[in-house]
């Protein structure tokens, strides 16, 4: 009797996050065209350079081009470039209104209680992945990423990033500048380069280390190289 508790109660589990994650499809399918017009048109359209692209994809989401919105690639972690836009997109930008925003609401609480184990966000990411291009997807990425505070402001995309820490354009920035700014990705206020210098030195290190092939992640979850050494 008591396996078949289990049992029960294990699909019933199985069966209630199964509905959780189609309605969650479904709600972003229909949302989807109502929110993605407000973002494409209010971006500033600007490119990362050849090498730029390179560096950020290594170490932010290998597969990009290749995954359908999330991926397990080792030292991928949590989240692809596609699962953060589509937080942003769907859970933390414009507000929706009606049986959409009612829905909206519950997805955003859910995701504030349980972000690490949600999957509800990963789902959103495969409907955004069917409705808006790579190219876009990088662009409003590099112009929407939260990059820190400067000045007691936030500081909002990679473009404003090189002007408040390096002043100077993206296009401009040399390949360590470059590469200190993806080490910022991991927690811009933590690997900070006033507030957290140390730490910040510390990470770019182990990024180098692995953008010269000299240390691979271990799994899908080592998002923070710990065990690289860094080479200058």
């Amino acid at each position: 009797m008591k396996i078949k508790k289990i049992a029960k109660y294990v699909i019933g589990t199985l069966g209630a996050i199964f509905f959780y994650l189609v309605i969650a499809g479904v709600w972003a399918s229909i949302s989807v065209t109502e929110l993605l017009p407000n973002l494409t048109t209010s971006n500033d359209q600007f490119s990362l350079t050849e090498e730029q692209s390179i560096i950020l994809l290594k170490i932010e989401d290998p597969t990009f081009y290749n995954h359908v919105g999330i991926d397990i690639s080792p030292g991928q972690g949590l989240t692809t470039i596609t699962s953060s836009l589509a937080y942003n997109i769907f859970l933390s930008g414009k507000k929706l209104e009606g049986v959409k925003g009612a829905f909206q609401s519950f997805y955003r609480a859910v995701f504030a209680c349980c972000k690490i184990v949600d999957l509800g966000r990963d789902v959103m990411a495969l409907v955004l992945n069917k409705n808006l291009s790579k190219e876009k997807q990088l662009q409003l990425f590099i112009s929407s990423v939260y990059m820190g505070q400067y000045n007691r402001k936030s500081v909002i995309g990679l473009r404003a990033a090189a002007s408040a820490y390096f002043k100077k354009n993206l296009s401009d920035l040399s390949r360590d500048e470059f590469i200190t700014l993806v080490a910022m990705l991991e927690a811009p206020n933590y690997y900070h380069p006033i507030n957290g210098p140390k730490q910040l030195n510390s990470r770019i290190l182990k990024i180098k280390s692995i953008l010269s092939g000299a240390c691979q992640p271990k799994g899908w979850l080592d998002t923070k190289y710990e065990h690289c050494k860094g080479n200058a």
